[in-house]
């Protein structure tokens, strides 16, 4: 099978035809990798400035002249309208209209990313995405200071951007098996963390000239990149003239529970589904048939609470950085946003160590909830000793973005993927992108109402802030454990673990 110019991306006809051939399949995996991750990278890098500027946009905040860092103003005069009293509510509000059009557009960008091109579809999301968010960032300069016309660009942005995730997890799933899944994903879901630390580098760094270009530079990125999506994204392996690979990526064997509560019941859903008529080959499958397949629910409700945990902190960690003090000192906006990149880092590795624990103990479940409860003490000493001095807020925040990242990024990546081609569906990759918006488009309700109640509670305190992110991880785990016991019997009635351990002569 050969390759066709017509069906290759519009920029592989500026290079020579002839040498079509002479391409491995390596080399497109290695393209559609390195592609979809600068891709999504570029995603998170629009989504940081509003965590950045949030302490120059919201309401006066006075502070004593010995605790001033050197580089900060003693005054934040704010931004109409999210100054005085009620700034951060605003501010809260903001990220809601964000985040819940995102939540709502994601289950929509699944089901449509199941039925056309995915390549244009991603890259008409980058697209729209990058211009909203430069048209954001020109309220500065237009002086705009009217509530609706940000809540209308936010909840615009949320739209496009719910184009995102859908396509690059499923265009990744049609290039890629089973084999190391955890891992690969666990290293390509590190474009959330880096896109972070760029935006929020970038964005820190053009604060001092007004907060118009945090915006205005991040989204002149994600069109760019959208532009390399457009001319160079490969979805399959067909359009590239190799055969399909949907027979490697059949994630569940008949003897594995491993996303399952019990055999019976898989037995009685798959009955039910098969009984329904539901596409099993190359259709996209239905909305309601990929909410009724194994584990989907269960993940989909655990990555709310999980998801509302991280983006609490995508969105507000440079505020509670800029408003609680390090050894006495308030950091300035500029200092405070870099200084919060160190969750990022720290979540950069918490993606690669769960999705490389859950290829090696082949239990994804139990890798989240071993995350998750590893979280709970991790969120309290960062808030009860993060501010003794820089060292320790910088380990302390570290540790908080390995662990509560982590099972965030191995749910939506490789248990995502894995759901999407299960043996149930036989391996049907045209229902990857609709799981895949079932499992984020929930989890990101949840990142939408994290934000939200920051905002409201955190002017009671920060302590009912971290209180209520602890509760949400107690309640991630909750919807876990009935997978992970089903994970624990499957291995240790196999013997894999104990054969795995016994020593090799």
């Amino acid at each position: 099978m050969e390759a066709n110019p017509r069906t290759l991306a519009p920029g592989f006809n500026l290079l020579s035809v002839t040498k079509i051939s002479q391409r491995s399949i390596v080399f497109y995996q290695t393209q559609v990798l390195l592609i979809t991750f600068f891709a999504y990278a570029a995603f998170h890098a629009s989504r940081k400035p509003p965590s950045i500027v949030k302490s120059v946009l919201g309401p006066e905040v006075q502070l004593a002249d010995t605790e001033i860092d050197r580089n900060s103003s003693s005054i934040d005069t704010g931004w109409a309208p999210f100054d005085g009293r009620r700034g951060p509510h605003r501010l809260g509000e903001l990220d809601l209209a964000f985040l819940s059009a995102y939540s709502i557009g994601m289950y929509f960008a699944g089901h449509i990313g199941d039925r056309i091109d995915l390549r244009l579809f991603l890259s008409f999301g980058m697209f729209g995405s990058g211009i909203s968010t430069v048209v954001f960032g020109l309220a500065y300069w237009w002086k705009i200071h009217n509530l609706g016309f940000f809540l209308l660009v936010q909840i615009v942005s949320g739209l496009f951007q719910s184009t995102g995730w859908p396509c690059v997890v499923s265009v990744l799933g049609n290039w890629f098996g089973k084999s190391k899944r955890g891992l690969i994903m666990g290293i390509w879901s590190s474009h959330a963390s880096i896109g972070n630390v760029l935006g929020s580098v970038v964005a820190s760094s053009v604060l001092a000239f007004g907060w118009g270009w945090s915006f205005a530079l991040p989204g002149i990125f994600l069109i760019l990149i959208g532009l390399v999506v457009f001319l160079f994204l490969i979805v399959t392996p067909e359009d590239a003239g190799f055969e399909s690979l949907e027979k490697d990526v059949e994630m569940l064997s008949d003897s594995k529970a491993e996303y399952v509560v019990a055999s019976e019941e898989i037995k009685g859903e798959e009955e039910d589904l098969l009984q329904s008529g539901s596409p099993v080959s190359l259709a996209a499958i239905g909305f309601l048939e990929a909410w009724r397949l194994p584990g989907v629910a269960p993940y989909a409700f655990c990555l709310f609470f999980s998801k509302l945990v991280s983006y609490t902190f995508l969105y507000w960690l440079p505020f509670y950085i800029r408003h609680t003090a390090v050894a006495g000192v308030h950091l300035s906006h500029e200092t405070a946003g870099m200084f919060s990149t160190i969750f990022d880092i720290g979540g950069i590795f918490g993606g690669i160590s769960a999705g490389y624990i859950s290829d090696r103990i082949e239990a994804r479940a139990v890798t989240s909830i071993l995350f998750l409860i590893f979280s709970v003490p991790a969120l309290i000493l960062y808030r009860t000793y993060g501010s003794i001095s820089m060292c320790s807020s910088t380990g302390l925040m570290f540790l908080s973005g390995l662990l509560v990242t982590g099972p965030y990024s191995l749910i939506t990546t490789a248990v995502a993927t894995d759901l999407g081609t299960q043996s149930l569906i036989k391996g049907n990759s045209r229902a990857l992108a609709t799981v895949t918006a079932i499992i984020d488009g929930t989890g990101s309700v949840g990142a939408a109402l994290g934000p939200l109640l920051t905002g409201y509670i955190s002017t009671t305190g920060w302590n009912s802030v971290f209180l209520m992110l602890i509760v949400s991880i107690l309640l991630a785990i909750l919807f876990l454990i009935r997978l992970a016991r089903a994970e624990i019997n499957s291995n240790l009635s196999e013997g894999k673990w104990f054969r795995e351990s016994m020593p090799v002569r």
